[in-house]
């Protein structure tokens, strides 16, 4: 999807499995690159996860001035316009981990599952031998989903291999496969790099929702609901489009929804 040429606010998320040796030094780079612009990026050892917002100008400079960075050679870019502001502050920061999945010594770097692009997911979902994983959260799965998906029932990502764990000879004893989706596939990325070790064989959609989405007007024939997004957005429908969906409607029959209300407030109070 490319940038348009007015001066909308665009919204661009974006990640990295990469060696990073002097993780410092990045972040004060990247500071210098996102003078312009508002949003939120994390850097560690493993590379980097960001979502920026600006105008298409600022982010189109950015971007090409991130991708120029021989480490961030490639990076793939997610786009959708905002009527909303997304983030109300930039913030670059050093973390231990980009994505923690809460399993020490997963190394996305040096392998994960099989990526499948847009076109080729819709048709690998409808096997018969295909599982259907939705990575994320349960109050995002219900949400939204792909139609078939399977709801592991976590509150957090770091709570999905024990999904995984309690599952994973069932799979390979039926000779099941797995194919898993999340946001904007980091989350994938990680689960599938720890799930080599399991010989099972195991798909992320490529650039996850927000790249089906970008890739496939007719991603509807696929997806029921809405899609969450970490912003003050909320939700999008299937073409990147903001819907009307309030904090409140998202955390209603959260076990825990009053807390993930307070701490959203608080995170748009002080965009994080």
């Amino acid at each position: 999807m490319s940038l348009p040429s007015s001066e909308a606010l665009i919204h661009s998320a974006f990640y990295k499995f990469t060696r990073l040796d002097d993780v410092s030094a990045y972040v004060r780079q990247l500071r210098h690159l996102t003078l312009d612009l508002h949003g939120s990026i994390l850097l560690a050892p493993e590379g980097l996860n960001g979502m920026v917002a600006g105008s298409a100008t600022a982010v189109q400079a950015f971007e090409a001035a991130l991708t120029a960075l021989p480490a961030f050679s490639g990076t793939a870019f997610k786009h959708s316009a905002c009527k909303t502001t997304p983030f109300y502050k930039m913030k670059v920061r050093e973390k231990p981990e980009i994505v923690p999945l809460g399993i020490s010594g997963v190394d996305a770097t040096r392998g994960t599952g099989i990526n499948v692009r847009p076109a080729e997911w819709r048709e690998l979902i409808r096997q018969d031998d295909v599982v259907l994983l939705d990575n994320r959260n349960s109050f995002e799965y219900r949400l939204g989903r792909f139609k078939n998906a399977i709801d592991p029932g976590v509150a957090h990502f770091r709570d999905f291999p024990d999904y995984v764990k309690a599952h994973v000879d069932e799979w390979k004893a039926s000779g099941k496969r797995v194919a898993m989706y999340c946001t904007g596939g980091i989350r994938c990325e990680k689960t599938s790099a720890w799930m080599r070790e399991f010989e099972l064989p195991v798909y992320q959609l490529e650039g996850g929702i927000l790249n089906y989405f970008q890739q496939l007007t007719d991603a509807e024939r696929d997806w029921e609901g809405e899609c969450f997004v970490f912003d003050n957005r909320i939700a999008l429908d299937t073409h990147l489009s903001e819907t009307t969906t309030t904090l409140e409607e998202v955390y209603q029959d959260e076990p825990d929804g009053a807390w993930r209300l307070r701490r959203a407030r608080q995170l748009q109070n002080n965009d994080g």
